[in-house]
């Protein structure tokens, strides 16, 4: 199980920002940073905005040596596909092996009318979808004349984002390597991870592996831990930030539990580790019970030394009036004895 921070970048996250959260994901020892691929705010609105996903990933790359980087998903009617293809190429050669590119059809249409993107019907959309996953697929790989090569072999991680519904299912089966579902409920979470297992199956392909996003609030903004559990949107203050998050994580426990194939964020090197069940009885659960009960017991321990020291720094700070007993005070206790 793998647990990364999912960003919400286009309500106003400034570059001090982004830099600022991808420096306390590596503190914490998080898997990764994933960050939505939108240009239009979508819940704060003007004048909150986005830098570009795939540029500000390329400048974390350089920044950081660790944690996974990606997006949560781009959509194929914003780029041509070798554009898209070649900002991630360029990204993993930046971070030396450490994107993964979530991509889907897109379906915030104030972004297209702002920036001028052909929006379609769901249909045509889909049709892009899945042609844009097939050419990307073949760039990557195949092609002999496309240069250079993603430095992850044989290619990046690809997450396809969606609701189970067939034809996103189908295209994931064809073409990617993990399904990823936002802010399902726990039978929600069973059912589509159930799908998307079906689905691979029957093509005859190993199980994707499935995340499911779980949201949560930090101070006045939402927050996503991606279960790849996903929402802090937004928080950038650090022991405050790392505090919520483990909170988030805590909350995401029982969807992360349903879906007992998901995977957090697991990356390319982490594949045998997918859960090979959708049922709430996987072996894996036990794992992660025990993990999460060692570390809150490590957590509450941490926290009674912390107190127990401050305790007796404030008592070292008082006079010496203040640490004795008032007079007679003993007289008047061996009386009451």
């Amino acid at each position: 199980m793998r647990i990364c921070l999912m960003i919400e970048g286009q309500e106003g996250v400034s570059w001090e920002q982004w830099l600022a959260l991808a420096l306390a994901a590596e503190q914490a020892e998080l898997d990764g940073l994933f960050r939505s691929d939108h240009y239009r705010s979508i819940h704060r609105g003007d004048p909150a905005g986005s830098l570009d996903a795939w540029a500000t990933l390329a400048a974390l790359a350089a920044r950081t040596s660790r944690i996974r980087l990606g997006t949560l998903v781009s959509p194929t009617s914003f780029r041509p596909v070798s554009v898209l293809a070649k900002s991630v190429v360029t990204v993993d050669e930046i971070s030396g092996g450490r994107v993964e590119l979530g991509i889907g059809a897109g379906w915030f249409e104030p972004d297209h009318d702002a920036y001028g993107f052909p929006f379609g019907t769901v249909g045509e959309r889909m049709s892009e979808f899945e042609r844009q996953l097939e050419e990307i697929n073949r760039q990557w790989t195949s092609a002999d004349d496309v240069w250079p090569k993603p430095v992850q072999k044989p290619r990046p991680p690809i997450i396809v984002g969606g609701g189970a519904k067939p034809r996103s299912v189908r295209a994931a089966v064809a073409f990617a390597d993990e399904y990823n579902t936002v802010v399902p409920t726990l039978e929600q979470a069973r059912e589509r991870c159930a799908i998307v297992r079906e689905a691979a199956v029957a093509a005859g392909r190993e199980p994707l592996r499935f995340s499911p996003a779980c949201s949560a609030a930090t101070r006045a903004r939402s927050a996503t831990v991606c279960a790849h559990g996903t929402n802090p949107r937004r928080s950038t203050t650090g022991r405050s930030w790392r505090a919520r998050s483990r909170r988030s994580r805590r909350r995401c426990a029982s969807t992360r539990r349903s879906a007992s194939s998901a995977r957090c964020c697991s990356t390319s090197t982490t594949r045998t580790s997918r859960w090979s069940s959708c049922s709430a009885s996987s072996p894996e659960r036990s794992r992660t019970d025990g993990i999460a009960t060692e570390t809150r017991r490590r957590a509450n321990a941490r926290g009674r030394t912390e107190r127990g020291a401050a305790a007796r720094r404030g008592v070292a700070g008082q006079p010496p009036e203040a640490r004795s007993p008032p007079p007679g005070a003993s007289a008047e206790r061996t009386k009451r004895r």
